[in-house]
């Protein structure tokens, strides 16, 4: 209803990426070949885009990558398009406090750091914690 499902879709499309069905209402277009970004997958709206088969992304033993991303599909149900910049934010926050992209992003802790391949804690940049100290 936000419109970002519907931008997953067309960046699909675009991409000639195939379409299937996942679980819970989820979408999942496999075969990405775009060198970015570097995840083996990610999500747009309520579709998540995998550089592998659906079948991959489906197996039993990715059932947590596969919950890791589909919470970030709720995301996209509550933000719409405000969940790209709020995303990049939070991004880019985390890389200046610990130098990685997820581990102090609101949203990637909250899909579930571990589900999601991401270490789950990273110490602040030492400049971070002479301010924290103080």
């Amino acid at each position: 209803m936000n419109g970002t499902t519907g931008a997953g879709l067309l960046l699909a499309l675009a991409t000639r990426t195939k379409i299937r069905r996942g679980r819970d209402g989820v979408l999942i277009a496999e075969g990405w070949r775009l060198p970015m970004p570097p995840a083996s997958c990610f999500t747009v709206g309520s579709v998540i885009i995998t550089r592998r088969s659906a079948e991959w992304l489906l197996a039993e033993e990715r059932a947590a990558l596969l919950a890791h991303e589909s919470r970030h599909a709720g995301q996209y149900a509550v933000l719409g398009p405000l969940f790209w910049p709020a995303y990049w934010v939070a991004c880019g926050w985390s890389y200046v406090a610990t130098g990685s992209f997820g581990v102090r992003n609101y949203f990637e802790r909250h899909a579930g750091l571990h589900d999601g391949g991401y270490p789950e804690d990273l110490p602040l940049r030492p400049w971070l914690q002479r301010i924290r100290r103080r």
